[in-house]
């Protein structure tokens, strides 16, 4: 569309190196691991729930680890191979060995006659075959990124889809067109492209190939509803009401964790929100609070000195506050708020999981009832039965790569709190240390 401006470009994050992950189809079902490691989240109580093995195991209640703290499968001795794929969830953090890197970037505003919008750049480099050239660059607004996401869901309802950040907002109170706005926004996009772009399944999705390389995307956004998609309705509206008579007891756990942890990053979030509206009043008070000082100093020649010291100290003290302040809007409430976001994207997946089961059940309870004779080809009952399986493999594949992802994000979450925090009380003493000399010297003159 024409009339567009020309906006106020903001900072790129950079690329990121992602790490290689062998498909887990490709693996034996002895090289299955437990989803949840036997580690649990890092900022609630709540243990992660373990996977059930498809194989006894004599030692399988050992909690084992690898030295780079990632927990090791000791399901059978045909696990060596997939110990190897965990130890390069580590190694290949230079990114040597990715094939597909993908980076969001140079948000603009376009000011139309209809409409106002924000598109982003879309920065892909590949080695992959399935791409006619190594470089590609394309822009994309918000909508384009739903119809990537609501296509992954229809196309591939096994997997787990990486959330987007909301799209609504309140207006009045967040300025959608905002830098800070923005560029929060490009870094959730980001992050949710980077996430595809390292999935061994979800990376190869045919539509994920057209957002990436389409310079017109709407011809593709007005395909109508796929078949995979109408099956999935059909099979809600047939087994809406059913329940399930042995659903497995990993996948209830799973499903009462996500809503501990939900809840828990839920909580978490709005004390974090009301500390930070806390320091901003704090922030504003002390704004107010140090040039008293400084125009005290003027009536008081010889506390001249130590009065303008401390209005300086409280001066520094609100810089650091704010600094500490947009950290914590910046850095930490966004990865909270996609994590809460994910676990509702998780318990979506599981809902998916017990319709397919369901849909199983009964056509097992139908043949039963009918007593068809086995025929040479396979029945409707063993496609089904071949489609639970398929869909709790890649579930519980899943459900450890995100695992794995969580702990890094908030150990490295937490560790970026932990030095911010560092530095914000350090400014402080530091700024009150200053004074200190100059208050001595008044005394030592008298």
């Amino acid at each position: 569309m024409s009339g567009s401006s020309t906006p106020k470009s903001l900072p790129s994050s950079g690329q990121k190196s992602l790490h290689d992950i062998k498909h887990p189809l490709s693996c034996s079902p002895g090289a299955e691991e437990d989803a949840a490691g036997g580690n649990g989240v890092v900022v609630v109580d709540t243990p992660s729930p373990d996977l059930a093995h498809t194989e006894p195991s004599s030692i399988a209640d050992k909690d084992l680890s690898l030295p780079n703290g990632t927990p090791a499968d000791t399901s059978s001795p045909a696990s060596s191979s997939s110990l190897l794929n965990r130890l390069q969830l580590d190694d290949d953090l230079d990114g040597e060995t990715r094939d597909l890197f993908v980076t969001v970037d140079d948000p603009k505003k376009h000011v139309c006659t209809m409409e106002t919008y924000i598109t982003y750049r879309v920065m892909t480099k590949t080695t992959r075959a399935e791409f006619d050239l190594p470089e590609y660059s394309v822009r994309r607004r918000y909508q384009d990124f739903d119809w990537l996401r609501n296509k992954l869901e229809d196309t591939q309802p096994t997997h787990f889809i990486p959330p987007l950040p909301e799209k609504f907002v309140v207006k009045g109170v967040v300025d959608r067109f905002s830098e800070e706005f923005v560029e929060t926004r490009r870094r959730a996009l980001d992050k949710f492209l980077k996430r595809i772009a390292d999935h061994p399944v979800l990376s190869f999705n045919e539509h994920f190939n057209v957002f990436l390389t389409a310079k017109d995307l709407n011809s593709h956004k007005k395909q109508g509803i796929t078949l995979l998609s109408k099956m999935g309705e059909s099979v809600r509206y047939v087994t809406s009401g059913y329940k399930l008579r042995a659903r497995p007891m990993e996948f209830s756990a799973i499903t009462e964790y996500l809503d501990t942890f939900a809840l828990k990053l839920g909580t978490i979030d709005r004390i974090a929100q009301r500390i930070i509206k806390e320091e901003v009043e704090y922030l504003v008070e002390l704004r107010e609070y140090g040039p008293v000082y400084s125009t005290w100093s003027g009536l008081e020649e010889e506390l001249r000195e130590p009065l303008e010291g401390v209005s300086a100290c409280v001066g520094n003290c609100s810089t650091a506050l704010e600094e500490l302040t947009e950290d914590m809007t910046e850095d930490f409430l966004p990865v909270l708020r996609e994590y809460i976001l994910y676990s509702e994207s998780l318990k979506n997946v599981l809902k998916r999981r017990d319709q397919t089961q369901a849909e199983y059940e009964a056509k097992l309870d139908s043949a039963a009832l009918k007593r068809e004779e086995r025929t040479g080809g396979p029945t409707d009952v063993e496609k089904c039965q071949d489609k639970v399986e398929c869909f709790n493999a890649d579930l519980k594949a899943d459900m450890e790569r995100w695992q794995n992802n969580k702990r890094q994000d908030f150990r490295q979450l937490l560790m970026g709190m932990a030095e911010k925090n560092i530095q914000y009380y350090e400014k402080c003493l530091t700024a009150w240390e200053s004074i200190i000399p100059l208050l001595q010297d008044k005394r030592e003159s008298k």
